[in-house]
């Protein structure tokens, strides 16, 4: 085995103990105070293994703990794992863990719950890891109560990058065991390694988490308690900011029409890092399963239909980049080449009427994405491009929850989606048109039922080679296909700025920005 050098993760030493070495602060960081954010729209659950919805991992991202974190240039950095090695064939990682880690009932946390949670709970549960697990991951061994070993059947070169905390949560293995996942009642006050615990979750009001008091990092984290408000309508969310009711603001929060203004506010900081895991990139779904989307031409026609620089500019009020394809062009492997659908309604036309299918006598409805204002303004958009060029289209409003279920399920015609790309596609794309992955029960797999089994070799392949030259011409041959056979129709790459008052320190520090643990966030006097 050989251990991971200081130059290839941008550990610091300090990092073998446990800790990790941030620049000097102007000010020491003090103890006490709430800090108050919004979670848009109500998540549905908290138990992150189960749920992976952005609002549901910022909460549950203070609650649960992964071994790893990343920089902004994706690098990893500790968490519970304090250190690893990879074996020279890369077939092998071993993970030395953090000591004296409690989770949140007073129970030690050992290397038998990371067996527990990828090995079993997460291969079975997570749509998204299980799809990796299954594919790479042979076995995962318990060589020491703080030593773990992860064998693949094969080279995967992303391998690091799996331990994003929604990715691959740890969950306990004394809660869990020999029980219905889906069904423990733990679901409904997670139990996690992280420093804050759950405390309360009045529906519809607000979710409050309090210091965890026995957090394995001593004297952190600063904070007395965490505060989620849920406050339905968008315009309020920003008057709530405004007022100091809360002190944070998430990409998405409010309309982008306000950021500006809020931006403008004396005293507010504002940044657009920490999404440098995520890179989100939307798209429109469309159920292949059924008339008229099953009709490749029907669906380029849909896409030749929708003014994309439109979309950027009004909708998302410039905080977007049109999409080219499915890998954004923050993510490794995005091919510039590829050129998007061009705006051109009589072309749109033209394809409808050469699919042979009469769009006037198969109505589609499109099932709303309630992740805010912005989105509403798309689907009514997408409702008026649609009808311009003979689809017959209606609209049907849905919560988070319920969108979820139904696209899960593959309940709908058209929806909208945004996902995250992990940093590599085999992480984050590939999860969208593996026909392997066309499963019900999660909304962020294979969803619309795209099937190529070229797709499916070409993304096996870049997954699992070596070097970085035959991935990039595997994913630009994968992209080519995608693009042409409209297997997502893409949209917008996402900017999300975070907004916050200057008097909260710290809080935006890693690629996964907000949905980091807060465990260091701490409120000047």
């Amino acid at each position: 085995m050989r251990r991971i050098s200081v130059r290839q993760t941008g550990l610091a030493a300090l990092a073998v103990l446990g800790a990790w070495a941030f620049p000097a602060a102007a000010q020491t960081p003090v103890k006490g105070g709430t800090l108050a954010g919004i979670v848009q729209p109500e998540p549905p659950i908290l138990m992150l293994a189960l749920n992976q919805q952005g609002p549901t991992i910022y909460v549950a991202g203070k609650i649960y703990q992964s071994l790893l974190t990343y920089e902004f240039d994706l690098k990893p950095r500790p968490v519970l794992a304090k250190s690893w090695t990879m074996s020279p064939d890369g077939l092998a990682y071993t993970f030395d863990l953090q000591e004296n880690v409690k989770w949140h009932d007073g129970k030690p946390f050992t290397a038998g719950d990371v067996v527990f949670s990828v090995d079993v709970f997460l291969r079975k549960m997570h749509p998204r890891a299980r799809v990796t697990i299954d594919r790479y991951i042979a076995s995962v061994t318990a060589l020491s109560p703080v030593k773990v070993e992860f064998k693949l059947k094969e080279p995967f070169g992303p391998f690091l990058s799996l331990f994003e905390v929604s990715t691959l949560p740890m969950v306990p293995k004394h809660v869990y065991d020999g029980t219905d996942f889906a069904t423990n009642p733990a679901n409904q006050t997670p139990i996690g390694t992280g420093p804050f615990k759950f405390k309360e979750w009045r529906k519809g009001s607000h979710i409050h988490l309090v210091r965890n008091e026995e957090y394995w990092k001593p004297g952190m984290p600063y904070l007395d308690e965490l505060y989620f408000r849920v406050i339905p309508d968008a315009a309020s969310r920003g008057v709530a900011f405004e007022r100091g009711d809360v002190q944070v603001l998430r990409g998405g929060d409010v309309d982008n029409v306000d950021i500006r203004r809020l931006r403008g506010i004396s005293g507010v900081e504002t940044t657009t890092k920490g999404w440098e895991m995520y890179s989100p990139l939307s798209f429109m779904m469309m159920n292949m399963r059924k008339p008229p989307f099953d009709n490749l031409k029907v669906r380029q026609a849909a896409m030749h239909a929708l003014d994309k620089s439109f979309i950027q500019r009004t909708i998302f009020f410039g905080l977007a980049k049109v999409a080219n394809g499915p890998i954004a062009s923050t993510t490794l492997f995005h091919d510039a080449s590829i050129k998007p659908y061009a705006f051109d309604v009589a072309l749109a036309k033209k394809l409808a009427a050469e699919s042979g299918v009469d769009l006037s006598k198969t109505p589609v409805k499109i099932l709303a994405f309630p992740y805010g204002a912005q989105w509403d303004r798309l689907t009514e958009y997408v409702k008026q491009a649609l009808e311009q060029v003979g689809f017959k289209v209606s609209i049907e409003p849905t919560d988070a929850g319920g969108w979820a279920k139904r696209v899960g399920d593959w309940d709908f015609d058209i929806s909208f989606n945004f996902t995250y790309q992990y940093g590599d596609p085999a992480l984050g794309v590939a999860r969208h048109y593996l026909s392997s992955n066309i499963v019900k029960g999660s909304p962020f797999a294979n969803n619309q039922g795209y099937s190529n089994p070229k797709v499916d070799d070409l993304l096996r392949q870049a997954a699992s080679a070596v070097k970085a030259e035959d991935r990039a011409k595997l994913y630009a041959e994968a992209q080519r296909i995608l693009v042409e056979e409209v297997a997502n129709g893409y949209l917008v790459e996402l900017e999300f700025p975070t907004l916050w008052r200057s008097n909260v320190k710290n809080l935006v520090q890693t690629a996964i920005g907000l949905n980091e643990s807060f465990e260091d966030v701490w409120i000047a006097k």
